[in-house]
């Protein structure tokens, strides 16, 4: 078989293949076999009718057809070998000229990985913000635990900002049931928000045995978007009563003996994860300066493809979390234009440390063992909700694994980069990243020979199909 490619662009190549008559005949043969099985001719075996035969009532050329179906894949792959090309999408084939007896030629075009220059990646500089664990939030996360063991109790007054409510809602419209509308005996925390637009206007003011119908719309369900009336009743107003705040209450909601103790477990807990904060914000603030140093030709069509798979994940997302794009657009106080401007930036940035990353992986010559494959299985299934088995199964099934082992080499490039840059915060300090722990503490420096589990997550995947 001969070979040679042709450069259409730094991201697509096209191949052109010429395979000796010769090199057909193991497909030739397997191509009569499976003929000879399918079809029935009086005085022969199933499967044993003589090619000669086959060529008879079948016709030589349907033969042919069957053989070029099993050898192109094969002689395709071979030709991406030789040439060192990576491919990322299916081909295009066309076959240009294939004769009984003759060579068959034919063409493949596809999109390959661009050919990447790596910058030096040692030493990268960084900056990334103080971590600063304030008295607010010591206070927010014990105003949080405190609720955590609040009770409550039946008040005899109107309901008010904070306090909660038992209540019926029923909606309809037009004067008709909207179905699946209504709920009963639901308690509900005046002023949470986040379940109707007006409910929470509606309850401030009422009172047990008390009704009242406001205009809203639905969040789910096919009225989705839609004007219908809200009846809603109270039965029942309880105001929440907090534990103090001290010894007691230490003692009770942890196993600390005295409330300083607690609030300054609080203050450590807060400040572990403001440093993984930090050490996720250091580890995309590394990547980008990498991205800076090199240009990346991107195969538009993979762009395209990404755009839309984010595109259909957002808009799933937002059906399960009942809101529009325009509610969506409205809260995050951007345009359309705005907004595809944003993601597309971000799907751009993604291929292309994608493409950064697997050549660092190359450059260092990574590789995965079964344990690791093991544990970023367990780790991906706890992240999609899953049992690890049936992931794992899913996985085999339909052939992920090497997606798999591409998202921890990547995982390792990253660790590797990050944990060479000096990064440092805005105070002129070194961020600590190469011994921090998945718990936000700092371990001691592996000894040297030891192998590290990267702690690093990898950049952005695409979405899978």
């Amino acid at each position: 078989m001969k070979s040679a490619v042709e450069s259409l662009s730094p991201t697509r190549a096209k191949l052109s293949v010429e395979v000796p008559f010769d090199e057909l005949k193991p497909s030739l043969d397997a191509a009569y076999k499976k003929i000879a099985q399918q079809i029935n001719v009086p005085g022969f075996r199933r499967g044993k009718v003589p090619p000669a035969v086959i060529d008879r009532q079948v016709g030589r050329g349907a033969v042919l057809d069957e053989a070029i179906n099993e050898v192109l894949p094969k002689k395709y792959v071979e030709a991406l070998q030789e040439n060192n090309l990576e491919p990322l999408a299916q081909p295009e084939i066309e076959v240009t000229k294939f004769d009984d007896n003759e060579a068959l030629e034919f063409t493949a075009e596809v999109d390959v990985k661009p050919e990447i220059t790596l910058p030096a990646y040692d030493g990268i500089e960084a900056e990334v913000e103080d971590i600063a664990v304030t008295d607010a939030d010591v206070e927010e996360q014990s105003q949080a635990l405190r609720e955590r063991f609040a009770s409550l109790s039946d008040v005899d007054r109107p309901a008010a900002d904070g306090d909660f409510v038992v209540l019926d809602l029923r909606a309809t419209q037009g004067g008709e049931p909207v179905e699946g509308a209504e709920v009963a005996g639901m308690s509900y925390q005046v002023g949470r928000g986040g379940m109707l637009d007006g409910l929470d206007e509606a309850l401030t003011g009422m009172s047990a045995g008390e009704d009242k119908t406001f205009t809203s719309q639905l969040v789910g369900g096919d009225l989705v978007g839609e004007d219908v009336e809200v009846q809603v009743t109270v039965s029942q107003v309880q105001e929440q009563e907090l534990p103090e705040f001290d010894d007691e209450f230490a003692q009770m909601a942890s196993e600390f003996d005295t409330a300083e103790e607690l609030t300054a477990d609080v203050r450590e807990r807060l400040g572990r994860g403001k440093r993984l904060e930090q050490a996720s914000a250091a580890r995309d603030v590394v990547l980008e300066r990498l991205l800076d140093k090199v240009e990346i030709p991107l195969p538009e069509t993979l762009v395209t493809e990404e755009l839309n798979a984010r595109r259909e994940n957002i808009e799933q997302q937002l059906v399960y979390a009942g809101l529009t794009m325009e509610q969506y657009l409205e809260n995050e106080s951007q345009t359309i234009e705005e907004f595809e401007a944003d993601l597309e930036r971000r799907v751009r940035d993604a291929i292309a440390a994608q493409f950064v990353l697997d050549e660092v992986a190359k450059k260092e010559q990574f590789g995965v063992d079964q344990n690791e494959l093991s544990q970023h299985l367990v780790r991906r299934a706890q992240q999609a909700g899953q049992d690890p088995q049936e992931f794992a199964n899913h996985m085999f099934e339909h052939n992920h694994v090497p997606e798999l082992v591409q998202e921890i080499l990547r995982g390792k490039a990253l660790a590797t980069i990050v944990e060479s840059a000096v990064v440092k915060d805005a105070s002129g300090n070194v961020v600590e990243l190469k011994n921090l722990l998945p718990d936000g503490t700092i371990g001691e420096p592996a000894a040297e020979g030891e192998t590290e589990a990267a702690a690093e997550e990898p950049a952005e995947e695409p979405a899978k199909a």
